[in-house]
């Protein structure tokens, strides 16, 4: 099904091939058709949008590539298909050069190469309006409303830095404990500005390999060293005239900090193995769950580089420091669930959110979504009771080892109880976590 028809004017001034034209296309009963016999009368109603429009090169009153420039000057979505009855290779080229989709030469058979080219060309206007509203979906899903959930005074001094942030292309530095939703801001600043057609991209670089992440951002050249097969496309080129985002950017190898540092400044990568510069344009925006002035200090960042990257600082508080917004979180992501698994919407009783109230969430709204998920598939009722609130304490320790922990030690005993649940495959419980491996590698080295 199309949003709308598919519109195709056919202008030819010979009424027996009009004929022809119009017939072979309007086997194709989702085509809406109309003729004319002049370029004058075609023009004049280029109002009415039509997808494509099937031109004779010579009119009594026009000549083609006049009539082709004209309709581009007005509309250049519209797709010209030149038909003629000489096949000159310089009058293609130049039809061409102006913006013609194709130039077919008049014959009796046209009907197979007519359709065929018609049909391509609305395959691709489709693609357009589903690219158009794919990112009205995005954007909907990334809007302010939709990604800072709460009234806390704290959220809501979030939502003002985004809406400042999507005014300018300021670098971003976010920052936050695991699971507060720094990848969730970073896209509703992009798709909330002047560069949401443009791509989004996401590294975390912890989980990048140490003697990967040149690679990874610059991109290689074929050769450029053992395994190099072929060139390879850095994130920065990616991510060009729109946004990149570098997650748990304190983990960046020193050693690299000092190439990235330079592209910043220059605005341009060069590919390892060449040393021709390519030009870039993206936005930065960077997150970690570090302290990102200790690192300056402690030599592990570049203070310089700091400094460029520092931008417009966005600090997310932790789930237990937001109040009723837990509250306001669990029913936003009853109604998600429910939706997105046509389930009848549940409530959520008062002990329940009192239950949750109580609870430090040291995996913030990442924990949060998943104690919710898991509540509704426990429940048998319209209502979420109490038990079916499981919070980490209870799945992590018996009652007999409960005992009161710091942040660390709370996020060390949910890395090893999903390592434990997915048989220690790292890769796997990164991803679930939405953390680096190397993190993974740092908590639990921290923990012995």
């Amino acid at each position: 099904m199309y949003e709308k028809p598919f519109k195709i004017f056919v202008v030819e001034d010979d009424e027996w091939y009009s004929k022809l034209l119009v017939h072979n296309l309007s086997l194709n009963p989702d085509y809406e058709i109309e003729s004319f016999t002049n370029g004058k009368d075609c023009l004049a109603n280029l109002h009415k949008n039509p997808d494509v429009i099937t031109l004779d090169y010579r009119l009594p009153d026009m000549q083609g590539l006049e009539i082709l420039k004209n309709i581009k000057a007005e509309n250049e979505e519209i797709q010209v298909i030149l038909i003629s009855e000489q096949d000159e290779i310089e009058v293609v080229v130049e039809l061409l050069k102006y913006g013609a989709y194709d130039y077919i030469v008049k014959s009796n058979d046209i009907r197979e190469r007519l359709l065929n080219t018609v049909q391509n060309i609305r395959n691709g206007v489709n693609l357009k309006r589903e690219i158009v509203s794919l990112r009205g979906e995005v954007k909907k899903k990334y809007s302010y409303q939709n990604t800072i959930v709460g009234n806390n005074p704290a959220t809501q001094k979030i939502f003002g830095l985004i809406e400042k942030a999507t005014r300018t292309n300021i670098s971003v530095t976010i920052t936050g404990e695991t699971g507060t939703g720094k990848e969730l801001v970073a896209k509703a600043i992009h798709y909330n500005s002047s560069r949401a057609a443009k791509p989004f991209i996401a590294v975390n670089m912890a989980a990048i390999p140490k003697d990967l992440t040149e690679s990874e951002l610059f991109g290689h050249e074929k050769g450029a060293f053992t395994g190099a097969t072929f060139r390879r496309i850095g994130k920065f080129e990616e991510a060009n005239g729109g946004t990149l985002f570098l997650d748990e950017i304190a983990e960046m190898d020193i050693s690299l900090q000092a190439k990235l540092l330079r592209v910043l400044q220059e605005k341009e990568i060069v590919r390892i193995g060449s040393n021709k510069p390519v030009k870039t344009d993206c936005r930065i925006i960077v997150a970690t769950n570090q302290n990102f002035q200790e690192a300056v200090v402690k030599g592990t960042f570049r203070q310089d580089l700091y400094y460029r990257l520092f931008g417009l600082p966005i600090e997310l508080p932790p789930l237990r420091e937001r109040g009723n917004d837990i509250v306001i979180l669990s029913k936003h992501f009853i109604k998600e669930f429910c939706t997105e698994n046509n389930l009848a919407l549940k409530t959520l009783s008062a002990t329940a959110a009192d239950k949750l109230l109580s609870y430090p969430f040291p995996g913030n709204i990442r924990e949060l979504k998943s104690v919710i998920e898991l509540a509704i598939t426990l429940s048998d009722h319209d209502e979420i009771g109490v038990e079916n609130i499981i919070l980490g304490n209870e799945v992590l320790f018996s009652e007999n080892t409960v005992k009161e922990m710091s942040m660390r030690e709370y996020n060390i005993r949910i890395v090893k109880k999903y390592l434990e649940k997915y048989n220690n495959n790292t890769n796997l419980v990164a991803k679930k976590l939405d953390i680096g491996v190397a993190t993974i590698y740092r908590m639990l080295k921290e923990d012995n």
